[in-house]
């Protein structure tokens, strides 16, 4: 059994930043700025051998409305979920009312607690257990998240209660005890991030208020994440692994992202790169659109940074329902006139809200990621380029028409083809769009961009120096000698 573990407390005693020293990562967005974490973050850690999996909540305060409520919501879902909770308190700040609220409520839970007073790099550790000790918890553990002071003995206090299994065992058995002499810190390493194991990565993405939360929680079939009525809703990026259909999947919600013009606060602007991050960690990108407000100018550039990452791409028009025959026209119509740099994207009218067409995703999903992945041999490319070029010849240079050889793939996700020819720094850029229209009707390809590049052909005499024999030295200079005797009779008979 793994444990889970659920980190809560109010807002800003260092939770995001224990999570980062645990899972040894910065997937947490961490500032000295209250209410930051909004929804539950998951990931995994090791410690001694043992593997865990941690949980980031967003602060407890027990006074919370609106969008507060809705994040109280998930930190005690959180606590349903864990095995064990650890409750952080603020050390510098001492024993709060609220405080006192969350303890009521983690007493009453029927699983094991552990108190955990951070913040102590500056304060007596001792005065730290006793401040604490009216809420009833036990013996607070003194720890400095920031500093990795204490985290050892908290972990060696957590998951010393749990059991291990035999896996868990060998390893420690391998370890030896030499293994809890490691400095604090520095025993944790991180599980290295998606990987096959985690199935196709899906990062949602588009402008706030689009509609992105909503579709990841219909798409789970559960409250995963928080919706609200408020635009920048999303704070961090939150992977949430699942399976559909026997298929393992990874959801990446992001924050939406604004124009730059638009961003005025540092936490907002750590969001966006959160976002943009998760564009790069995934192997397909669900792009969603507001489709009552149809293609606007951020889009396109949104749109534009997915296609320079790579990735594949499904377009989702969100909250279609309700809307009149005349708009959903007109918006199809803006559709093909300013998506036509995309137009190999399949494109999806849903309603996120209602579930409407959200389940028609996953199949664009699964075959925009398979054109992405896919390998195909040289000589399957090299002959699709020969029957390119034999139906329309690259066009003429200097005189000189360009050669284009064979081709190769140079990489996938997405898919590299790689030409080889003479003159090919001189291929015009509609050449490159017509190979790369050909590939992707040969090969039947959707939902992903396609990279062309080319290779010239290398001189190997370039730079080399042609070293003469003797032999060839003295004919040489024969022959400038005959030629020089042969000149001077010419000159002289002029005269």
């Amino acid at each position: 059994m793994v444990p889970v573990i659920a980190l809560v407390g109010r807002p800003n005693v260092g939770k995001s930043t224990l999570f980062n020293r645990l899972t040894k990562s910065r997937d947490a967005i961490v500032a000295e700025y209250a209410g930051l974490t909004r929804d539950r973050q998951y990931g995994e850690a090791k410690w001694q051998g043992r593997t865990y999996i941690v949980i980031d909540t967003g602060g407890l305060t027990g006074d919370e409305e609106g969008i507060d409520a809705k994040m109280a919501e998930q930190s005690l879902q959180a606590m349903e979920e864990a095995d064990a909770v650890m409750f952080i308190v603020d050390a510098r700040v001492g024993m709060t009312p609220g405080d006192q609220m969350i303890a009521e409520h983690v007493r009453k839970l029927n699983k094991r607690y552990f108190l955990v007073a951070n913040k102590v790099d500056s304060i007596d550790p001792d005065l730290a257990r006793a401040e604490f000790s009216p809420l009833g918890l036990g013996d607070a553990l003194p720890i400095a998240a920031a500093h990795g002071r204490g985290v050892s003995y908290m972990l060696e206090q957590a998951l010393g209660s749990f059991p291990k299994d035999a896996a868990e065992q060998d390893v420690a058995e391998q370890e030896g005890e030499g293994a809890e002499q490691v400095a604090e810190g520095e025993e944790h390493k991180r599980i290295p991030g998606p990987s096959d194991k985690d199935g196709i990565k899906i990062a949602i993405i588009g402008r706030p208020n689009v509609g992105k939360s909503t579709l990841v929680n219909r798409m789970l079939g559960e409250e995963r994440v928080i919706v609200y009525d408020q635009a920048g809703t999303t704070r961090d990026s939150i992977y949430i692994p699942f399976e559909r259909g026997e298929e393992k999947y990874t959801l990446i919600d992001t924050a939406g992202v604004r124009r730059r013009g638009k961003i005025f606060e540092a936490v907002e602007k750590f969001s966006v790169v959160k976002a943009l991050q998760a564009i790069q960690d995934a192997n397909v990108v669900i792009f969603v659109m507001d489709a009552r407000e149809g293609v606007v100018e951020h889009d396109l550039n949104l749109l534009g940074f997915v296609l320079d990452s790579g990735r594949a791409l499904v377009i989702a028009l969100n909250k279609w329902d309700g809307m009149e025959p005349g708009e959903r026209d007109y918006v199809k119509t803006e559709l093909e006139r300013r998506l036509f740099f995309v137009d190999f994207a399949d494109i999806h009218f849903i309603s996120a809200k209602h579930g409407t067409g959200v389940g028609n995703l996953y199949k664009s999903v699964q075959s925009s990621f398979q054109s992405a992945v896919t390998r195909w041999p040289t000589s399957r490319l090299t002959q699709i380029l020969e029957d390119a070029v034999r139906e329309h010849q690259p066009p003429m240079v200097a005189g000189r028409r360009i050669k284009l050889r064979y081709a190769h793939l140079g990489g996938a996700n997405p898919p590299i083809i790689v030409i080889h020819g003479n003159q090919v720094d001189a291929v015009p850029k509609s050449y490159s769009r017509y190979l790369e229209n050909t590939y992707r009707r040969v090969l039947k390809l959707v939902g992903t961009p396609i990279r062309i590049e080319y290779k010239g052909g290398e001189n190997p005499y370039e730079g080399k120096k042609n070293t003469l024999t003797d032999r060839q030295v003295n004919k040489k200079r024969r022959l400038m000698s005959h030629h020089k005797k042969a000149e001077k009779k010419r000159r002289d008979k002029k005269r």
